[in-house]
This record gives structure tokens, C-alpha cells and sequence, in this order.
């Protein structure tokens, strides 16, 4: 099984209905295609992690690096993994600049990314929430 660990950002702001849309279709091929996921928006950046089958995840990842909506597209992290960290997350989504704030936010990715085996991936995730926090 592949994971992939990427950071991008829009190239132009994103409204809230946009990115609905965009996760439910994103959800509805990820469960069709056995990927699984976390996603995280800040403003216009994301964070996200994808694992699943290998030819699932870098179709998948091919997808959003030809998605003209992305710039500055980074690869941070790419392996093979025994286990899924996700478990049947079709794709776990949490945005910053919603009710509550960025406080929020770093608290809902602690409560989310608690489970994670892997804590580097935990670490990952809790950083970006953080300096979300910060820059809000």
C-alpha cells in the first residue's frame, strides 16, 4: 500500500461551496478506487495524505498535480506502508477559517490525527494546523 503526503496552494481562493463540491466527488472516487485520506485547507493552502493501492494513489495524485486549481504543488512524503493510518476514511476533512478559528482547527487535527500510528505523520498534520494559528 502507497502513501503519498503532499502540501499545495490554490491559485486562487476557493469558496466554501467550491470546495464541497470538490470533496464530494473526491470522496465518491476515493471509495470507488479504495483510497483513503486526510485533507486539511488553511486559507489557500492544504495539506493532505492519501494511501490506498499504489496505481490508486499516484492516478490519484496525477489527477490533482494536473489540476489547474493547484499551484506550488510539493511532494513531502512517499512510501509504502503496512497499514492503513486512515482506516476507512474516504477522505477526513477539516478547514480553517470556519466557526471558531484557527484555534479550532489545531484542536479538531490533535482529536483527528490522536490515532495515527505514525508520528511523524501526526506531526506533520499538528505543524500545519499550528502555523495556521499563527499566521490567523
Amino acid at each position: 500500500m502507497l502513501q503519498i503526503v503532499y502540501i499545495s496552494s490554490a491559485r486562487r481562493p476557493i469558496g466554501s461551496d467550491q470546495l464541497e463540491e470538490i470533496l464530494d466527488i473526491s470522496r465518491r472516487n476515493n471509495q470507488l478506487h479504495q483510497v483513503t485520506g486526510l485533507l486539511l485547507a488553511a486559507g489557500r493552502r492544504f495539506l493532505q495524505a492519501l494511501e490506498g493501492p499504489s496505481d490508486a494513489v499516484l492516478a490519484t495524485y496525477a489527477r490533482i498535480a494536473a489540476d489547474p486549481r493547484h499551484g506550488a504543488l510539493v511532494q513531502l512524503g512517499c512510501r509504502t506502508v503496512e497499514t492503513r493510518q486512515f482506516g476507512d476514511w474516504s477522505m477526513a476533512f477539516r478547514g480553517g477559517g470556519e466557526i471558531g478559528g484557527a484555534a479550532d482547527l489545531r484542536g479538531e487535527v490533535e482529536r483527528l490525527v490522536a490515532p495515527l500510528d505514525d508520528a511523524n505523520l501526526r506531526a506533520q498534520f499538528a505543524g500545519f494546523a499550528e502555523l495556521h494559528a499563527r499566521a490567523a
